[in-house]
């Protein structure tokens, strides 16, 4: 006979501000542990090094984390100019070295040709994997790792600061799937003098801003009391990007099950978009709108929080 599974059946979204020094799956269980949640999951894993937006999506939540990964996200970094380092970023050693150090104006130029639709190749200690295995466990092991380039959407690259030579702060606005580390890495190769990643932070990710975020020592603080709960943001946010379809309770019991529910038309809904229906304001389910009708892809089976 199965377990069963132990926690609370709660829904929503907690911003959490992360520190530098966790992983992303460490916050998970941290939160998932003060929450005394059944199902946790987080959306777009950041390095333990990095810090800010870690969205985390908990209970029927999770099943709008796609939208959220698949958001555009911006991140502010600060590049060390003049080394290169096996990892891209502080924490590996450094294997190459330059003393030259562009001016402004040929970093600035230098961004141009990272905006738009790019081709990257992750960093070499990244958790990509090659035949079942992460890169970065077979970096470790000494094995020559061999990525594979893969496209990447740039909204915005822009110089922000160059407190000295050695230093140049970024923002970049981006799709799924960007290392800001291999940004780094390429951008110091393209100037000619290297360069690694020193700072991170996810600064907002869709509709998550860092600054509405909350620290882990809040979680810690507030763990396992009604207060924490507060700060739960509700599961239709992962939805922000999709047309809100309202339906009537027969659609929504419909929809429940897995059927075709019917559902009111709204401005700029084609046949065949994806999008959301809701109940006095609560998701019931998400899938293509087809003629009056949204027939489910996912399905919310318990009102969220």
């Amino acid at each position: 006979m199965a377990r069963k599974r132990k926690g609370r059946d709660i829904s929503g979204w907690l911003v959490i501000d992360k520190p530098a020094g966790l992983t992303s799956t460490a916050v998970v269980n941290k939160v998932k542990w003060a929450l005394d949640a059944k199902k946790a999951g987080h959306a777009g894993t950041l390095d333990p090094e990095a810090t800010g937006v870690l969205a985390i999506a908990l209970g029927e939540a999770t099943k709008t984390v796609p939208y959220i990964t698949d958001a555009l996200k911006a991140y502010r970094f600060t590049v060390r100019l003049g080394q290169a380092t096996n990892t891209d970023d502080a924490e590996g050693e450094v294997i190459k070295q330059s003393d030259l150090r562009p001016e402004d104006v040929q970093i600035t130029e230098a961004l141009q040709g990272f905006i738009g639709e790019i081709e990257q190749v992750p960093p070499k200690f990244s958790a990509v994997k090659i035949d079942g295995q992460r890169a970065y466990k077979l970096a470790r092991d000494g094995e020559d790792v061999e990525l594979a380039a893969r496209a990447l959407w740039v909204e915005e690259l822009l110089l922000i600061d160059r407190p000295d030579a050695d230093h140049v702060e970024l923002e970049m606005t981006c799709g799924k799937g960007g290392y800001v580390r291999s940004i780094a890495r390429d951008l110091g190769a393209l100037l000619g003098c290297y360069g690694h990643v020193l700072k991170l932070r996810r600064i907002w990710s869709g509709p998550f801003d860092a600054e509405d975020g909350i620290s882990l020592e809040q979680v810690n603080e507030l763990a396992r009391t009604p207060a924490l709960d507060t700060h739960i943001k509700p599961l239709e946010i992962g939805l922000d990007d999709l047309t809100e379809l309202r339906c009537t309770e027969e659609g929504a019991s419909k929809l429940r099950n897995g059927n075709p529910g019917m559902v009111f038309a709204a401005d700029g809904v084609e046949y065949g978009d994806e999008a959301w229906a809701s109940l006095n304001g609560e998701a019931v389910a998400v899938g293509i709108y087809k003629t009056g009708e949204l027939h489910p892809s996912r399905v919310f089976v318990k009102s969220p929080l």
